[in-house]
């Protein structure tokens, strides 16, 4: 049997049945979809949908019906499958407080399979077909349909990031749906992996303004990029062994037990003629917080110095204590998140010495803010380049993205274009 047939089907995706109810209240993250978004996301979905009808299931369908004057008469219908469809008319519209309203008008469907019947008379059959057939097969397909709108990558937004981290982004309220945007607030929490601890403070209470020249708004609080700091810390990620072969060769300050004996003649007295090594590392998780265009992170840590041995064992010389204020800046790149940072300052003060007391402490301070900067800041910066996931779904890519940073938060103002 084959069939060629004109429906309109509706579909509501609920959203408030979405979030975790275990979580938070307060986001980390805040997504905006606007008009624009749903409009680009209901073209993306029809498309979806008529590549995945194509493949979908249709349970066989039977029963009976009293039909006058020769009483029941049992059918059957099996091994339906779509081999042509078409779905030239649809609208997407949000439904406040609720979710989201998929109407598809005059779609084509032809539809191939067995049939069977306990009487046949064609005239029945056919009145049979239109009237009672046809409607289950209606509810049969928008089942289907709703089915794979429900099941769309709608929900897998959380994000590895590396070996030591990941990124949740499930709901932890339901989403704010108005009449002209849908408001999402997501996690947005750094986790170590396998290891979900959480952090020693909780998110503040942030909001974002309703706009709507982008097709996506997404908001991230200070509370997404400390939790980071908290997961890296904690990883023992926040470390770095400087060398002198890492110092530019063009540097004419070397990594040396010379160079620093300028400063503490006992170190070269001890140790002379030998490299050295320095241990910079985080002693708690930075501070990040966001100002009205500017961004600063505040670090505390300390730095180690070195003598490498001529077995290469590394003899402790002195420790440092560091805070360090560092000012970034950040930009999208594909659908990541990524920036570098500058160093604004350090204060050091003196935490153990192994070569006796450091008067001149003040005095190698230039010197510690020479291998800061071409060498720490730069290796930090590397990695930042390589982005943090934002919440995306599928083959999702920002396009036409403008980023600020405001009180509190940083907005993304993006487009978006999804790739086959």
């Amino acid at each position: 049997m084959s069939s060629g047939n004109t429906m309109s089907l509706w579909c509501l995706l609920v959203l408030l049945a979405l979030p975790d109810p275990t979580v938070s209240t307060n986001p980390g993250v805040k997504v905006q979809i606007t008009q624009q978004g749903l409009d680009y996301g209901r073209q993306i979905g029809i498309a979806y949908l008529q590549e995945n009808l194509m493949s979908v299931n249709i349970p066989d369908i039977s029963g009976s019906k009293d039909v006058s004057p020769i009483g029941d008469v049992e059918y059957r219908l099996s091994g339906m499958r779509i081999t042509d469809l078409d779905l030239p008319q649809s609208s997407l519209g949000l439904v406040p407080g609720t979710g989201i309203s998929l109407s598809i008008g005059d779609a084509f469907i032809n539809l191939h399979g067995d049939w069977h019947v306990t009487y046949l008379g064609f005239i029945w059959l056919y009145n049979l077909f239109t009237s009672f057939i046809d409607q289950a097969l209606r509810n049969s397909l928008e089942t289907e349909i709703c089915s794979l709108v429900h099941n769309a990558p709608l929900k897998s937004l959380n994000a590895r990031v590396d070996k030591y981290a990941e990124i949740e982004y499930s709901m932890v309220t339901p989403p704010s749906i108005s009449n002209f945007l849908i408001e999402l607030s997501l996690k947005g929490e750094f986790y170590n992996i396998g290891q979900h601890q959480d952090p020693p403070f909780s998110a503040p209470p942030f909001s974002l303004p309703p706009q709507n020249s982008s097709m996506l708004y997404i908001g991230l609080s200070s509370f997404t990029a400390n939790s980071a700091g908290f997961v890296y810390n904690r990883a023992g990620a926040l470390s770095l062994y400087i060398t002198d072969d890492m110092v530019p060769s063009s540097s004419p300050i070397r990594l040396t037990t010379e160079t620093f004996g300028a400063f503490v003649p006992e170190i070269s007295k001890r140790f002379p003629d030998m490299m050295m090594k320095l241990l910079v590392k985080t002693s708690t998780q930075p501070n990040v917080t966001f100002e009205p265009n500017n961004m600063t992170l505040q670090a505390m840590g300390t730095l180690t110095a070195y003598a490498i041995l001529p077995n290469t064992t590394l003899e402790p010389l002195f420790i440092l204590n560091m805070d360090a204020s560092v000012s970034g800046n950040f930009y999208i790149s594909g659908q990541k998140l990524a920036g570098s940072l500058q160093l604004n300052g350090i204060d050091m003060g003196l935490g153990t010495s192994y070569v006796g007391e450091l008067q001149t402490l003040l005095q190698m301070k230039p010197l510690f803010n020479i291998f800061i900067k071409l060498v720490v800041i730069p290796k930090v910066n590397e990695y930042l380049q390589q982005g943090f996931p934002l919440p995306a779904i599928g083959r999702m890519n920002l396009i036409n993205s403008k980023l600020q940073v405001q009180k509190d938060y940083m907005l993304i103002g993006t487009d978006v274009h999804f790739t086959q």
